[in-house]
């Protein structure tokens, strides 16, 4: 994906879909772009989604995932295979603030937003697991 695959209004909707927002998700993956509705399943650890992104042809936003999460391998992969964008915002959704501000120095505010939006996800997932595991059964 580059930043003109999709139209400002799909992005948009994109982000919208990230936050929460079911009425636009299940818009996305009935009107022509499933990627991005699974993509929101990916997000939140659906293993199914994960695998759907990759059998389908779409490592890349797996890959964003994944190094949103933190993963080497994945910013890696992202940048050998020239998906700068969403290397920078891999790297912007796990809270590097160089690279966010990387994206609205290229006039990228749709992305730099959807960047935000996965950090948002991501930080609130990492603070409930961190909840689970740090209840004491005494």
């Amino acid at each position: 994906m580059n930043t003109e695959g999709y139209p400002s209004k799909i992005v948009i909707a994109w982000g919208e879909a990230i936050s929460g927002n079911l009425a636009i998700r299940e818009w996305l993956l009935a009107n022509g772009y499933p990627e991005l509705g699974v993509f929101v399943h990916a997000l939140n650890n659906q293993d199914d989604a994960r695998t759907w992104l990759m059998e389908n042809n779409f490592p890349h936003l797996m890959a964003l995932i994944n190094g949103a999460e933190g993963n080497p391998n994945a910013l890696l992969w992202l940048k050998k295979n020239k998906y700068d964008v969403l290397e920078k915002m891999a790297r912007a959704a796990d809270n590097h603030e160089e690279s966010l501000m990387w994206l609205l120095e290229k006039d990228l505010p749709d992305m730099a937003a959807i960047a935000q939006r996965i950090c948002i996800v991501k930080n609130e997932i990492e603070r409930r697991n961190n909840d689970i595991h740090s209840i004491s059964p005494f």
